[in-house]
């Protein structure tokens, strides 16, 4: 049996020793790993066990949008716009995939808009005809052309427009593009466009 002897501090007094037993170093506890590579691959089963449950919450719930949803705005003529990225300007809902990236970033033709409209389109830039399989933008609605095909989008019962503004002249039009109302421009131009010749003979011209 090997005895074990007391090492002497320099101040003569008797220092006690400790016994470390292979595999252990001096200070750790009992919860210590006995060694790194252990500790390691622990580290390494922890983060891979992390990574694996956020791709099943991903795909569980869906990834996070990558855009902020679509906001409605007013545009400088008083119409139905939407809102670009960088939330100061507003073109008209009808530039919304037109095929011209009109928007500083150019959301406005992202395919997430695009890809199938009017169905992937936000509900605020789309209006509806008197034919349920025909659409417009929100925008084309009371601007006085006949954007439907059937005037719907200009008069009543579909379409509650307010009257002809003070650029136009209201009157049964003849003109396949007007509806209700015609620009004042066309008056007294020696051509009917109301059915009642009321451009020609009453309409103060523009």
């Amino acid at each position: 049996m090997n005895k074990i002897f007391p090492q002497v501090e320099a101040n003569g007094k008797a220092a006690a020793r400790t016994n470390v037993l292979p595999g252990e170093e001096a200070g750790c506890g009992p919860f210590c790993c006995s060694r790194r590579g252990a500790c390691l691959s622990a580290s390494l089963l922890l983060l891979l066990a992390t990574l694996a449950a956020l791709i099943a919450l991903i795909a569980i719930f869906g990834s996070p949008p990558r855009t902020p949803a679509a906001q409605a705005c007013v545009t400088l003529t008083n119409r139905t716009g939407f809102l670009c990225r960088d939330r100061r300007s507003c073109i008209s809902a009808s530039g919304v995939c037109d095929g011209v990236r009109t928007c500083p970033h150019g959301e406005d033709e992202d395919e997430d808009f695009c890809r199938d409209v009017p169905k992937s389109l936000p509900q605020f830039l789309v209006a509806h005809c008197g034919d349920p399989a025909s659409w417009i933008y929100s925008d084309q609605r009371c601007d006085g052309t006949n954007n439907c095909g059937d005037c719907s989008d200009e008069l009543i019962p579909v379409t509650a427009c307010p009257p002809c503004g003070p650029g136009w002249w209201r009157c049964p039009s003849t003109v396949f593009k007007y509806c209700g109302c015609i620009p004042r421009s066309l008056c007294r131009d020696r051509v009917q466009h109301c059915s009642d010749w009321s451009d020609e003979y009453s309409c103060p011209g523009p």
